[in-house]
């Protein structure tokens, strides 16, 4: 998918970063709508789905989190970009537990932001669109790599980009002990700024969605200083 098809909601209560945001975004293809709070993208994504939301993480009244959460609950799997001003990783952890895609800490360049949604982007359509028709089954799943669709016993399961990625490399490797850096390389590509406690805090959140047991997992297994791994795959 070019950039030039990709529809981007900028979701910022600050008027000045939601114009400089627009006009760069803009420029480099996208088409842009901008909300000052979630009210405001709920009607936007009423009219129209978006493919990317940019969403900051403080702003009065609902806050990032609590948006990211609702669509979540929701089943709207847009990626999101979270913006977060305080640096603290432990709100870059809570934004993706809540279901994040990615985040950038602020201060950041718009051509940093544009970075990491193009990455974002590419997990959820260019890599898999490379995969066409290739199926990855184990147990009571399936993997349908090139539409992003993930069924147990026939019904779908929803991922956000991000925990497929993760589930794919598992499966791609299944069997094979992965450490967290390697995941993070495979899933999220080699540059990503991601800790690994953000990866233990996404398999938790994949294990949940995928129903394997969180405290003895029977799928998804940790290997203690190592990382983890997929218990095996096959029909």
């Amino acid at each position: 998918m070019s950039p030039k098809s990709n529809r981007v909601i900028v979701v910022d209560d600050d008027t000045e970063m939601r114009n400089l945001l627009q006009r760069y975004l803009t420029g480099e293809g996208y088409t842009v709508r901008t909300a000052a709070d979630g009210k405001t993208l709920d009607t936007a994504l009423a009219r129209e789905p978006a493919d990317i939301i940019v969403l900051d993480l403080m702003m009065p009244g609902e806050d990032g989190l609590s948006i990211c959460r609702r669509l979540r609950g929701a089943g709207d799997l847009t990626p999101i970009v979270m913006l977060t001003a305080k640096g603290d990783p432990i709100d870059r952890i809570v934004g993706l537990e809540m279901g994040a895609d990615d985040y950038l800490p602020k201060p950041f360049t718009p051509r940093e932001l544009l970075a990491r949604m193009s990455a974002v982007l590419r997990r959820g359509n260019g890599s898999q669109r490379r995969a066409t028709g290739e199926i990855i089954k184990f147990g009571p799943f399936e993997m349908q790599l090139a539409e992003m669709k993930l069924t147990r016993d026939g019904h779908a399961i929803e991922l956000s980009s991000r925990e497929f990625a993760l589930l794919k490399a598992l499966a791609l490797e299944a069997g094979r002990p992965l450490s967290r850096a390697r995941l993070i390389e495979m899933a999220l590509g080699r540059d990503a700024e991601v800790t690994d406690r953000a990866i233990d805090v996404q398999i938790s959140r994949l294990r949940k969605a995928i129903g394997d047991d969180t405290d003895d997992p029977h799928w998804i297994k940790t290997v203690w200083g190592v990382g983890y791994v997929l218990a095996g795959t096959g029909e």
